[in-house]
């Protein structure tokens, strides 16, 4: 997995040297509340979910990216691709820190990982999967050209399908 840059982040694989910080943002009950963690996560689920992608990272090849502000070095969040086995496709997610919503951050990380996606993965098409009610998620999929496709129930919550396919 390469490192990737935007304008204002770096891009780069997550490694267990994030772990503190990305334990302090999947602790905070409004981040946890767009994810599967009802009221945040505790350090020990924090560490099985950076354990995950970490392992997702050495089976696929590649994972959610730890994305952190390029003048400052300050970790920002995760976002990128992710496809455990059983899901319905290659989904680029993102989860930021609660300090940097609003920035575009998360709008920014994204599309350069959707251009991974494309680019670097050959994929035909990249979806992402909202819960119903995360609508700070749904504006940031429409911004980088996502297009609501269907609602779908995923390990028990329901969810917004949002994707684009590959322009040729």
């Amino acid at each position: 997995m390469r490192t990737l840059e935007t304008p204002r982040l770096v891009l780069r694989p997550l490694t267990a040297d994030d772990f503190d910080e990305y334990a302090a943002m999947l602790a905070d009950p409004e981040v946890g509340r767009h994810l599967f963690a009802e009221g945040g996560m505790s350090r020990e689920d924090s560490w099985r979910s950076l354990a995950l992608f970490l392992g997702h990272q050495q089976i696929r090849g590649y994972s959610n990216f730890a994305v952190t502000e390029r003048d400052t070095g300050r970790f920002v969040g995760r976002v990128g691709p992710w496809r455990p086995l059983g899901w319905p496709g290659l989904e680029v997610g993102w989860c930021l820190v609660r300090r940097y919503w609003g920035k575009g951050y998360a709008t920014e990380a994204a599309r350069a990982a959707v251009r991974y996606c494309f680019d670097d993965l050959q994929a035909t098409e990249v979806m992402s999967l909202i819960r119903v009610g995360n609508t700070r998620s749904v504006r940031v999929a429409e911004r980088i050209g996502h297009e609501y496709r269907r609602d779908t129930d995923l390990r028990g919550v329901r969810c917004h399908v949002y994707s684009q396919f590959r322009h040729t």
